[in-house]
């Protein structure tokens, strides 16, 4: 009977070690893999919500007779910086806007005033009056603010707030 000196046991527990360790970090890098996505997803409806919201709002601008006070102030004229903290409707911040819940979030309009060359558009006939509108899509944990300038007729400028 020949000495056994228990090399195979030890190269075997370091494959065993090997694999483990190789195990665990997959499942780690899986997991984190689908909070990524996981936290796209969230941020993909938000920002659905707030393009909904954004139309809905540019819809009753465009509807005929609208009208709302110009901004008093510039200071209530500048972008509403209550919409990157917002949790209800109702008039908040100092921008003076009154915000409309909606499911899914928010939206607020101010009038900035009259121009007689808003953007993009050819021999305006007469002074058109500009508004933000500036709509709030929450969803999860995920926030999306979208602003646009609107005439009384159309979308002339959009863009994403972070």
């Amino acid at each position: 009977m020949k000495h056994q000196r228990g090399v195979i046991l030890i190269v075997s527990l370091v494959f065993l070690m090997l694999l483990t360790l190789l195990g665990t970090s997959s499942m780690q890098n899986a997991t984190l893999q689908e909070k990524v996505a996981g936290g796209l997803g969230l941020r993909d409806v938000s920002f659905q919500l707030a393009e909904a919201l954004l139309r809905t709002a540019e819809a009753s601008v465009s509807t005929p007779g609208f009208s709302q006070p110009e901004c008093s102030t510039p200071l209530t004229c500048l972008p509403p910086p209550e919409a990157l903290t917002l949790s209800a409707g109702g008039a908040g911040g100092a921008s003076g806007v009154r915000w409309v819940a909606s499911s899914g979030g928010f939206f607020g309009i101010q009038h900035l005033g009259q121009t007689e060359d808003p953007a993009g558009m050819v021999d305006p006939v007469e002074p058109q009056a500009l508004y933000r509108v500036t709509a709030i899509g929450i969803h999860g944990t995920a926030r999306t603010v979208l602003e646009s300038i609107h005439t009384g007729e159309r979308r002339i400028m959009w863009r994403q707030r972070q």
